[in-house]
């Protein structure tokens, strides 16, 4: 009997990192779970032990962490429906199996790897739908006890009965059927003793009462096993939502052939947790309206399954940096100022050459220009460093044969300024051209050149009262020697 609560589950298998996929997949299921007041559960499948990493699972769990995604039960903070890593769950599938022997709906398959390949070579030259022919479903009880006796290795069947059509309900599809004639006698134990993700996913869903299972659409054609196996054991059928696919802008499926898949390459890239999360939702998932911009906390208030799409999503990088910019832009003062120490100190640049106060002042010019923390030496290194180099583009545009002597003369007029603001600097500008009977551009242009080795920036006067008086004559100075 499934409980009235809401119980849902992640369950990666660790092959190495987590796909953007699987991060949409673990946060519909954190997001429903939330909404309804009831538990999301993250389970380990790590039944195919020729794919599993050492370490993934660990990654997985630091991952979800990162982007805020809690669980309620798994491994490391345990539960009542542990353990919550199936290879730790090998006798529960055994004793499981066992009942579906008995019942005999299930059945022993002793055919060799070699014969399966052949019998697949075969079908597919004859243009068949790939399915096990059941030589062994027609084997005698003496026939089986014989195999039995010589050890000879065996897996499970799944026996899918004839001329049936298995019907299942999908709050995102609505109403889903599957001929029996299309579903394969799968394998549900290996020959190793271990599950196959269709029996272990359908015990461990039974088991630990999940009331949905919110999944990607790939599984979809999975859904008649599952299905066969609940009503095999007599068990009651969970609410199944299938998420749509996510694809490349070509509308092809999403694959690291074609950009990166892993959150971990976005968060290292610069991805905000926030604009990855909001991003990530907004991937078959509207609230109804033209909103964009989401907290997880926000999106726990408003996610429903029913504002899911059934056609596919498209995995939009210019969005993404779009969200990023927001997000960013949105941040309190302080907490950018610690990020953009942290890069700092990561770029290898000495933070505590910076007083908080200049930092800040950074931060302010520059946060309408800024979509990642990485941007602010990508886009401002003269911020932190002066130029050595400038922009020769800007130099030929900008750089007149006369612009170092109107600096010169602009240099002084800054060094007779007593402890100049913004204005001090803008006036003093202003006064110089007039004095010099040039337009103001005459002097504006090369002294940004000068101060910043670039063409283009926040305001000038903000630069330049930024950087302070000393250093914007030594700047001038610089460039005067320097730009020939």
């Amino acid at each position: 009997m499934i409980s009235d609560e809401v119980r849902v589950r992640f369950a990666p298998s660790p092959t190495g990192f987590l796909h953007v996929g699987g991060l949409r997949t673990a946060l519909f299921n954190y997001l429903f779970a939330r909404n309804s007041g009831g538990k999301f559960i993250l389970r380990i499948e790590d039944t195919d032990r020729a794919r599993y990493v050492e370490g993934a699972v660990d990654n997985l769990i630091t991952t979800l962490r990162w982007a805020g995604l809690d669980y309620d039960e798994g491994p490391v903070v345990g539960g009542d429906f542990g353990p919550y890593v199936q290879s730790e769950r090998l006798a529960i599938y055994k004793k499981h199996v066992d009942v579906l022997l008995e019942k005999r709906v299930a059945y022993r398959c002793f055919c060799t790897p070699e014969r399966l390949d052949a019998m697949r070579k075969e079908q597919e030259k004859k243009k068949l739908q790939p399915k096990y022919d059941r030589t062994c479903l027609s084997l005698s009880e003496n026939e089986i006890e014989a195999n039995l006796s010589a050890g000879k290795p065996y897996v499970v069947r799944l026996k899918v009965p004839d001329n049936v059509t298995i019907k299942f309900s999908d709050i995102i599809r609505g109403d889903v059927e599957f001929a029996s004639e299309r579903v394969d006698d799968q394998v549900l134990l290996k020959s190793d003793g271990y599950p196959t993700y269709h029996l272990a996913n359908v015990v461990d869903d039974h088991l630990m009462n999940i009331s949905h299972v919110i999944r990607g659409e790939e599984w979809l054609s999975s859904t008649p096993k599952h299905v066969l196996l609940y009503e095999a054991f007599g068990w009651e059928l969970p609410k199944f939502a299938h998420l749509p696919l996510l694809l490349n802008p070509d509308r092809s499926k999403l694959s690291k052939r074609q950009g990166d898949v892993a959150v971990e390459d976005y968060r290292d890239k610069g991805y905000l947790k926030e604009a990855l999360v909001n991003f990530v939702a907004l991937l078959g998932w509207n609230p109804g309206d033209d909103r964009e911009i989401f907290s997880l906390s926000e999106l726990e208030n408003e996610f429903s399954l029913e504002k899911v799409n059934k056609s596919g999503a498209v995995f939009n990088v210019e969005k993404l940096d779009w969200l990023n910019f927001q997000h960013l832009r949105s941040k309190p003062g302080d907490e950018v100022l610690d990020m953009l120490k942290e890069h700092l100190a990561v770029s290898g640049i000495d933070v505590t050459r910076f007083r908080d106060d200049y930092l800040k002042e950074v931060i302010t010019a520059m946060r309408e220009r800024v979509s990642f923390i990485k941007d602010y030496t990508g886009k401002s290194p003269y911020f932190f460093t002066p130029p050595t180099e400038y922009d020769p583009a800007v130099i030929r545009k900008r750089w007149k044969p006369e612009s170092a002597d109107y600096l010169k003369r602009l240099a002084g007029e800054f060094s007779a300024l007593d402890n100049p603001g913004k204005s001090d600097f803008e006036n003093a500008l202003h006064r110089t051209a007039e004095e010099l009977k040039i337009q103001n551009g005459d002097l504006i242009h090369p002294l940004r050149l000068a101060v910043s080795g670039m063409g283009e920036g926040p305001g000038l006067f903000d630069v330049v009262s930024i950087l302070g008086k000393e250093e914007t004559v030594r700047r001038i100075n610089a460039a005067v020697e320097r730009i020939k």
